[in-house]
């Protein structure tokens, strides 16, 4: 697919078990492992994802590419920085590392993670890699986890992206609703991960006990163990494995190749990344038949009859590494990092006050604070869409409602609170005809908190801003 000049083929090799075959402390050997890259290469697979926190992905990578250089070769990496605040010194560092790993002077897809969309540091970073990608640092910004209105969010804010990296498969359908349709609309690439599910779509394990989830398992068995348990459960799943098994012996094609085409049906889906422990596990020829199997409407209707009888993973698209429940190999965040900073700058006053501010000018000249807590109430001010002087969300109201809602839960956070700790909040819009767009935003948001709410049309200060929002919150 032709994306903002990135082509993306429809099978991505995937480098992530490179950490798990280094958990023991001792690194894969470079020689070996980018031998079993030119197999692939050799083969038709010309791309390779990774990430910084990949063990040595990006060095093998790198040296790959310097001993062979092979044509047309693809490099896509992850920037997946710590939460908490980051300057663009420490930004352009970051980029000029994974640049010395690959052995590249230009970055050909960097995908970004934000950890937690209340603390505003996550658009610093991505305003950052902006001007590193004009600057011609990378060649296109993607982005990794993010859910569907963060991702219209960055788009309406004015940054340019070619792709968005999320889980993907016949457990975790999150992203066939709105996430495809965003995707399609703005030209974005949707690539998938965990479709084969960490092997778990696989021949053997057709009738077999139920695995229990420990340390002998790999990291991705582990991660996606918990999916299955998620999604259905183990008879459930079994089920479904019988149904991939009978579509799968009339194309004499496996079942991960099945699980891997039904998610290329999807036309939102421009890949599909599948994971190979380099030169431990080859599945080069099975692989291969993605590039021709093509699944029929009879098929891919008895897959989701089967889907049907199973549990919709709840969320959207990257909540499993931002709320419970964590669908990680740990089954938390701990193995990738040790705290959750605070989103803004808070001060204790004497009186038993604290205070958080966000640092816009408006704070300063008009003498006022983000949020007040005093014993365990929470006041947070009128909010706008804004981050220091920039605007977020562009011209849609209802993104700039996403990105108030996600400073007011910093405010409140920062303060020691929960967005499910509001219970009243107070919606001002510019143009009162605008209200659905607005409403549903903020439905989105509160569906499962349903606080006390006002909306109502008022002239607000500014022409650009065209919502305004406060709120309050009682600390459970």
């Amino acid at each position: 697919m032709n994306n903002n000049k990135l082509e993306i083929p429809k099978v991505v090799m995937g480098l992530w078990q490179i950490a798990d075959m280094e958990r023991d402390g001792i690194k894969v050997d470079k020689e070996e492992a980018s031998k079993a890259m030119m197999n692939y290469y050799e083969n038709g697979f010309t791309s390779f994802d990774m990430a910084d926190h990949y063990g040595s992905a990006e060095e093998i990578s790198g040296y790959f590419k310097k001993k062979y250089s092979p044509k047309n070769l693809q490099l896509f990496t992850k920037w997946v920085p710590q939460p908490g605040a980051i300057d663009s010194n420490k930004i352009e560092a970051a980029v000029l590392t994974a640049q010395q790993k690959l052995n590249t002077d230009c970055i050909q897809l960097l995908q970004f993670h934000a950890w937690n969309y209340a603390d505003p540091h996550w658009l610093d970073c991505l305003v950052g890699l902006d001007r590193l990608r004009k600057k011609g640092m990378i060649e296109s910004i993607g982005l990794t986890n993010f859910d569907e209105a963060h991702l219209n969010m960055v788009v309406n804010t004015g940054i340019q992206i070619a792709s968005n990296q999320v889980c993907h498969s016949l457990l975790d359908q999150r992203a066939a609703g709105k996430m495809s349709e965003t995707c399609i609309k703005n030209n974005i690439a949707l690539l998938a991960f965990g479709t084969v599910a960490g092997g778990f779509f696989s021949e053997k394990w057709i009738n077999q006990q139920e695995p229990t989830l420990q340390e002998s398992l790999t990291w991705s068995q582990m991660k996606y163990k918990r999916y299955i348990d998620a999604a259905g459960g183990w008879a459930w799943f079994q089920e479904l494995l019988q149904t991939l098994k009978s579509i799968a012996d009339k194309h004499e094609v496996s079942i991960a190749t099945v699980a891997s085409a039904s998610i290329l049906h999807n036309p939102a889906v421009s890949a599909v990344i599948v994971g190979t422990r380099l030169g431990k596990s080859e599945h080069i020829l099975e692989n291969k038949n993605l590039f021709s199997v093509k699944l029929n409407d009879e098929e891919i209707n008895s897959i989701e009859t089967i889907l049907s009888k199973g549990i919709i993973i709840p969320g959207d698209c990257g909540d499993e590494y931002r709320k419970p429940p964590f669908l990680t190999a740990s089954g938390d965040l701990s193995h990738h990092f040790k705290e959750m900073p605070s989103p803004y700058p808070v001060k204790v006053e004497s009186d038993g006050k604290t205070r958080a501010f966000s640092g816009t000018p408006w704070e300063t000249m008009a003498g006022y604070s983000r949020a007040v807590r005093k014993g365990n109430h929470i006041q947070v001010s009128g909010t706008t869409a804004t981050h220091g002087n920039m605007l977020v969300g562009g011209s849609d109201p209802a993104e700039k409602k996403h990105y108030i809602i996600d400073k007011i839960e910093g405010a409140i956070q920062s303060l020691g609170g929960r967005l499910e700790d509001v219970v009243r909040t107070r919606i001002f819009v510019k143009d009162i005809t605008q209200w659905e767009s607005i409403a549903r935003a903020h439905g989105n948001r509160f569906s499962s908190i349903q606080p006390a709410n006002t909306m109502v049309q008022a002239d607000l200060v500014g022409s650009e801003y065209l919502v305004e929002i406060e709120a309050d919150a009682i600390v459970s």
